[in-house]
């Protein structure tokens, strides 16, 4: 999946704004181009995980042409993010941990207390949910 950006020009003591016009919301910066960009990339990827999160729809990335005519992107120059869609699996995937026991103990009490599974109470922590 590759997201436009719109990127507003920085200078010495202005940084690099960028937009994401698919995802409502979603914004970044950084001191230097490239820094905008790896930033961008970091502000989809979270945007796009809390959408998950809250079992909101993820929009399709659209065409730069989409927005790179509108008035409100006078100026800006454009990029494409790459985001890999495996952010979006939310495939259930058996994974191997190692924990000492008094650990394991203390997990799966506090997990019969909020009446879950341990690895629903695990993947509930981890989302701060």
């Amino acid at each position: 999946m590759r997201y436009p950006i719109a990127i507003e020009m920085g200078n010495e003591t202005t940084a690099f704004g960028v937009i994401v016009p698919d995802l409502a919301g979603c914004f970044s910066a950084g001191d230097t181009l490239d820094e905008a960009i790896d930033n961008a990339k970091e502000a989809i990827t979270l945007h796009i995980d809390g959408l998950l999160d809250d079992n909101e729809n993820i929009p399709a990335p659209s065409p730069v042409s989409k927005y790179s005519s509108l008035a409100e992107y006078a100026g800006f120059i454009w990029a494409l993010v790459e985001i890999d869609p495996a952010i979006l699996d939310d495939k259930a995937e058996r994974v191997n941990i190692t924990l000492p026991r008094r650990v394991l103990a203390r997990l799966d009490a506090k997990a019969k207390e909020a009446g879950e599974t341990r690895s629903g109470y695990i993947a509930r922590l981890s989302i701060g949910a």
